[in-house]
């Protein structure tokens, strides 16, 4: 729960939005692709593992202690409480001979992407996208990623996020706010300065982080990223 309470999505409509493919531009895998699928709780809980699956990266993420604020137990029930709150997105690694050569929205089921694999195979990674604040302020949206150790590196990030700007406006959303990346998350940081977001503040020691050679902890600064998708943002939306 944030320090506004429990935050609802603005806008109501629980419509999946479509699949789409992204090529992935790494020099080592040409060809290569991911289809990135919207999901809400009650959709994922259909599949089966899968939500056991996601729970499990993203609770040792939270044990690796380096780039969500989050520590203790990250059972099931907190897991979903937390990341399905609104909307999330998964991106699957893409099978041979599927894509086609397309590009862009497809129809493309989930289990079709996943073709019958394991799901630690497939999935390239996933984010949620909520609203930031509430109320008034819930045109604002927030969103947070992760990626399988075991596919890091082969720039499944770089299509996570472009899929993000994609989708998050199609939600309503008019803007981007990240609270707290740390500045040692130097690919985080670089990633989204590249897709035009703007460091709108430094929060000095606000995360009290694990070192990355396992000696300890240290505080760490964050910044407070931002991105508008909208041209004017002075008019507010009619109603």
């Amino acid at each position: 729960m944030s320090a506004y309470g429990s935050i609802k999505r603005s806008t109501q409509d629980s419509a999946p939005l479509p699949a789409s493919i992204w090529p992935v531009q790494a020099a080592s895998d040409h060809g290569a692709y991911v289809s990135v699928h919207h999901l809400t709780l009650s959709t994922a809980q259909h599949l089966e593992g899968l939500l056991d699956y996601l729970n499990a990266v993203f609770a040792q993420e939270v044990e690796d202690g380096l780039t969500y604020p989050q520590e203790g137990e990250m059972g099931r029930s907190t897991f979903e409480a937390y990341f399905f709150s609104a909307d999330v997105f998964v991106g699957m690694v893409g099978s041979p001979g599927q894509m086609n050569n397309r590009e862009g929205e497809v129809d493309l089921d989930i289990e079709v992407a996943r073709g019958g694999r394991p799901w630690d195979q497939c999935v390239a990674g996933f984010y949620y996208i909520k609203p930031n604040y509430p109320g008034r302020s819930s045109h604002i949206c927030n969103a947070g990623f992760v990626v399988p150790p075991t596919h890091r590196g082969k720039k499944y990030g770089h299509v996570l996020a472009n899929s993000y700007v994609k989708y998050a406006p199609m939600l309503g959303y008019r803007a981007s706010v990240f609270n707290l990346v740390y500045v040692n998350n130097l690919a985080s940081i670089k990633l989204w300065e590249r897709l035009g977001f703007t460091k709108a503040g430094l929060i000095p020691r606000a995360g009290r982080l694990k070192r990355r050679d396992g000696q300890g902890e240290e505080y760490v600064d964050a910044f407070v990223f931002y991105k508008s998708f909208v041209e004017d943002e002075g008019t507010a939306p009619s109603t």
